[in-house]
């Protein structure tokens, strides 16, 4: 294989997460509409002068370039597309989406509609629109795309007396998938809810 094979230049694609990795890198979790969940290491992204440290954020469109055969590529280069502000709830929304995508997708397996739901979301979720209606899309198309969707006809997601059952539903399914290991983001919600 050659080297200009293992070469992606300017795919779009978001943030999952980010982990420290020696002393002034990172690991970080994208997602890519041709690409799927991939993991590139960062390198010197943690230095204060670093060009990647403040573009590398969660929820905002990135323009990403990296290069390599392994299960962990090299970031060459992130460029910012946009911001999408996201605050309160829609935050919390929008770390629950990173967290089904990372848990449940396998590494560097595609799925399209999958990624334009995602984004579809996000720019719902920056709009401040109700987040019960975007994140019940999204679920559904996550369970679909990954081959455990509901045999039903395809659900109003804005209907406000129907999505009770429906997230009932949606969360049996990727409890099911997620065999017992809850969420993290949806055990910070139910702490929060104490308060």
């Amino acid at each position: 294989m050659s080297r200009r094979s293992n070469r992606v230049q300017d795919v779009r694609g978001y943030m999952l997460h980010a982990s420290p990795w020696r002393e002034t890198s990172l690991i970080v979790h994208v997602f890519t509409r041709e690409h799927g969940n991939v993991s590139l290491v960062a390198k010197g992204a943690k230095r204060p002068y670093s060009v990647l440290r403040p573009v590398l954020c969660a929820f905002q469109p990135l323009s990403l370039s990296w290069s390599g055969a392994g299960e962990i590529k090299t970031l060459v280069r992130a460029d910012s597309l946009g911001i999408q502000p996201l605050g309160g709830r829609a935050y919390m929304s929008a770390w629950y989406m990173n967290e089904l995508l990372l848990r449940l997708l396998p590494r560097e397996d595609p799925h399209d509609i999958l990624f334009d739901a995602y984004d579809a979301a996000l720019q719902q979720l920056a709009q401040g629109s109700k987040a019960a209606g975007a994140l019940r899309r999204f679920e559904w198309i996550l369970l679909n795309e990954t081959g455990y969707g509901v045999d039903e006809a395809l659900p109003n997601f804005n209907d406000a007396e129907g999505e009770p059952e429906l997230r009932r539903s949606l969360r049996e399914r990727l409890d099911e998938l997620l065999a017992g290991r809850p969420l993290l983001t949806r055990k910070v919600l139910m702490e929060l809810q104490r308060f």
